[in-house]
């Protein structure tokens, strides 16, 4: 446990000091204050965007579930490039500099460097995605007061788990081929496949990737929880599965 606390602060600290944790606070407090802007604007956006050409649009008066339509869009994709962005060399830098050889050599366990890289990232992630969510928040209840939202856990839950997924792929990735490229290629390949088998009506349900996107229609009460229990199942599983594979490749893996 002493080694396992001992290498999670190395990796808090590498964090700050590499303006990781910096950049993503930074960039997803943006994404928390555009999203509802962007909503209350856009009528007003697409009105002036006519100018004088006698174009009339009627547009109607935004609400609370289009602030949230642009959250989970901002997130689920430029958030999540960003997320990419940040970890897909959180192990892979390591294994290509050889920097974990010393470590290794005076007895730090290899599973604690897995599941401790993985924790740090987790909290790295879920702290920049509670700043976005508050911010979000805060002001969509300024603008729209009194919005209702349902299974609003679930909902945002749902987006915080795929990114847990991201964080899992990239470190399976970077440890199996122990380079960045190899990381963001597995990485991006199972996002692809999970896209490809989303035009295939019966396995949405199962897809993780449903979380991205589809979990909003809980907000407004046209899903129920039930409709997306096998892809927060499937979702989990994964992130289980990964974290497992990548401990067991690094453990014969060598440095």
């Amino acid at each position: 446990m002493k080694a396992f606390l001992a290498f999670t602060k190395k990796e808090l600290v590498e964090s700050w000091r590499t303006y990781r944790l910096a950049v993503m606070l930074a960039t997803f407090a943006i994404f928390g204050i555009i999203s509802p802007l962007l909503a209350k604007l856009m009528p007003e956006i697409l009105k002036g965007g006519m100018g004088d050409t006698g174009i009339v649009i009627t547009v109607p008066d935004p609400t609370a579930l289009d602030a949230w339509t642009q959250f989970f869009g901002n997130i689920g994709q430029m958030g999540m490039l960003v997320l990419i962005i940040a970890f897909c060399g959180i192990m892979a830098s390591e294994l290509s500099r050889g920097t974990l050889v010393n470590l290794l050599t005076k007895g730090l366990p290899r599973h604690t460097v897995v599941l401790s890289k993985f924790l740090v990232a987790t909290i790295v992630w879920t702290a920049s995605y509670l700043v976005s969510l508050a911010i979000c928040y805060a002001y969509t209840a300024y603008f729209w007061p009194g919005s209702q939202l349902h299974h609003a856990a679930l909902a945002f839950g749902g987006l915080w788990l795929f990114g847990q997924l991201v964080i899992a792929l990239l470190l399976f990735g970077g440890t199996l081929f122990k380079n960045i490229y190899g990381a963001l290629l597995t990485c991006g390949g199972l996002i692809l496949a999970a896209n490809l088998l989303a035009i295939v009506p019966e396995t949405q349900k199962y897809n993780p990737l449903s979380l991205v996107g589809n979990t909003l229609s809980l907000l407004s009460a046209q899903s129920t929880p039930t409709d997306f229990a096998p892809a927060f199942a499937l979702a989990v599983a994964l992130i289980v599965a990964f974290v497992l594979a990548t401990i067991a490749i690094f453990n014969k893996k060598q440095i």
